[in-house]
């Protein structure tokens, strides 16, 4: 039987240097959005995507989201990856068709004509992203968009509004030593800020828990089968389990600090 974390990024890495994100898809878990399932549905509401849409949609990571998309049928679907085994995997789960590609770019120079999307979005990308790679992410999503285009975003939230530097810097520090990964979240008024100085005018702010690895959580995004597949995996592998313990244990340190945010933003 095929391994189903075959052709994932990041697979020739050792367990304890690969990124937290790809280390839970290789491990089974699906949904790696810090609001979950029920947030990303939110945004895509919130989105209103319509039969005509042209939609991009930037590291689209799993799929997950870019299947949930397709199911409402846009005009044409546009994912964009900086991995090339991330777009392998994403091209060979998503239907194949003359309306939907996934390419080989960054989220900060796609490539992609000027004002060409009716809707572009991001999840657990920007969050990841230095300053400056954040502005010219957003710069990109508006070059691409058309005038009155929806851009929608889901990603690590700081709380409160006032958290404090030191506060700020040790969880910053916290997160990218458990998942490998730079992790730069934002509070609320620094996200629509972001949105704000790159053109968007802010429609809708939604919130969620980060409860990620969480079991209830667990089992709203993954399923029974699914949950009980991650625990498995996770039983069998000594160094995942230990680097997993990690990641559970930054998040509930960080939890009165540490949510989840999805944003509307309309290009006016």
């Amino acid at each position: 039987m095929r391994d189903p974390s075959e052709g994932l990024p990041g697979q020739e890495l050792r367990t304890a240097r690969m990124p937290g994100h790809w280390l839970l898809a290789r491990l089974g878990k699906r949904v790696l959005r810090p609001g979950g399932r029920g947030l990303t549905r939110r945004l895509l509401d919130g989105l209103s995507i319509a039969r005509d849409d042209r939609v991009v949609e930037f590291a689209p990571g799993l799929g997950h989201t870019a299947k949930a998309l397709l199911k409402r049928k846009p005009r044409q679907y546009i994912g964009v990856e900086r991995d090339a085994d991330a777009v392998r995997w994403a091209r060979a789960r998503l239907p194949v068709s003359q309306s939907v590609d996934v390419i080989e770019a960054t989220a900060d120079a796609t490539g992609l004509p000027d004002a060409s999307a009716d809707v572009a979005l991001g999840e657990a990308i920007l969050s990841l992203a230095p300053p400056a790679q954040k502005r010219a992410m957003v710069q990109e999503a508006y070059r691409v968009l058309r005038p009155g285009g929806r851009y929608g975003i889901h990603e690590l939230l700081l709380v409160p509004d006032d958290l404090a530097e030191t506060e700020r810097r040790r969880i910053a520090a916290d997160l990218s030593q458990a998942i490998h990964v730079g992790a730069r979240p934002l509070t609320r008024t620094e996200w629509t800020g972001l949105l704000g100085e790159g053109g968007f005018r802010i429609a809708a702010v939604h919130h969620a828990p980060m409860r990620l690895l969480e079991a209830r959580r667990m089992l709203a995004d993954e399923g029974l089968l699914g949950s009980l597949r991650f625990c498995r995996n996770l039983l069998r592998d000594r160094e995942a389990l230990r680097r997993v313990l990690e990641m559970r244990r930054v998040f509930r340190l960080h939890r009165r600090n540490l949510s989840a945010v999805a944003i509307v933003g309309i290009k006016d």
